[in-house]
């Protein structure tokens, strides 16, 4: 018997228009931005620009996807599809996280062998371009700073783009040491430095998003401790089959078997339900529940049963 009582609906998904529109001039940024660094890339001989219009273009990609779930997850369910698009914002940050971590390690790579053989450059144009991706790419953070904090799809869009940021940074540090220094090697170790910092911030999203779609039990849940709340409940003898998943940022899922004491009436569960749903509300932050009623059924008794 599900019952659909509370919709959460978080921060994230107060301003969802917002949201896309933000994401969208992102979008145009980059893409100037890429086509700026690739033809300064090969008119300087500078392998840091171009390695940068690669990491650039990355994050167009990542940012296209995400704009793409932002829409798909606004989508209606329908027969073909009862939970309609609610996963795309997932899907798209274990995407994106997925794409961090790749482009880091060509980073890294191109990081080493440029360390063993450092190359004179157009240190002018690099300075210049690399002020250009800093201020777009910060303008862009700043856009979406605030839905990251809430929702995995633009954290793994905001993360693609603070690291871009940071590697325009390192690009400018370079063209810096190499016009009044000729200190070659300096940007190579900058770009291992973000490389590795790319690498600690994308496997913990794609850790995070993996963990959601391989419906694991949110970490702020202990099941135990649920069964026994529930237990507490007039008339409820014994709590079991439980599943409880993630559907995407705002809805936490639950089924249950559920034994009554008494064969009790329609009407008198309906209320004992009320009283459930209420509870993992507001201690479990559980938002959906579909409890399956029993009274002396033959069946397992474990909270957890293999189906």
């Amino acid at each position: 018997m599900a019952h659909h009582h509370h919709h959460n609906h978080s921060h994230s998904h107060a301003h969802p228009d917002l949201k896309g529109r933000n994401l969208l001039i992102s979008i145009f940024l980059n893409i100037a931005i890429t086509v700026s660094q690739i033809v300064g890339g090969l008119i300087s001989g500078s392998l840091a620009l171009l390695s940068d219009a690669l990491h650039n273009f990355s994050d167009v990609l990542s940012l296209v996807i995400s704009y793409a779930a932002t829409k798909l997850g606004k989508k209606k369910a329908c027969k073909e599809k009862t939970f309609g698009y609610k996963r795309a914002e997932i899907m798209a940050a274990f995407v994106n996280a997925a794409t961090l971590v790749v482009v880091a390690i060509i980073l890294m790579k191109e990081a080493v062998e440029r360390l063993f053989q450092p190359q004179p450059i157009e240190s002018n144009l690099v300075i210049w371009l690399s002020l250009i991706a800093i201020a777009g790419n910060g303008f862009s953070v700043l856009l979406l700073k605030k839905d990251s904090e809430h929702n995995m799809n633009m954290k793994s869009a905001y993360l693609h783009l603070l690291t871009d940021m940071m590697a325009s940074v390192a690009v400018l540090v370079g063209g810096i040491l190499m016009k009044f220094y000729q200190i070659y090697w300096v940007d190579a170790v900058l770009t291992m430095a973000i490389g590795v910092y790319l690498i600690y911030m994308g496997y913990d999203l794609l850790k995070e998003s993996t963990k959601v779609l391989m419906l694991f039990t949110p970490k702020t849940i202990i099941i135990q401790d649920l069964v026994e709340s529930i237990c507490t409940i007039d008339r409820v003898k014994n709590v079991h089959h439980v599943h409880i998943w993630q559907l995407n940022e705002d809805e936490v899922h639950m089924e249950a078997h559920i034994d009554f004491v008494e064969d009790i009436k329609l009407s008198q569960f309906d209320a004992i339900l009320e009283e459930i749903e209420e509870h993992l509300y507001h201690k479990h932050g559980i938002n959906h529940v579909n409890i399956q009623p029993e009274f002396d059924k033959c069946d397992s008794k474990s909270v957890i049963v293999q189906d």
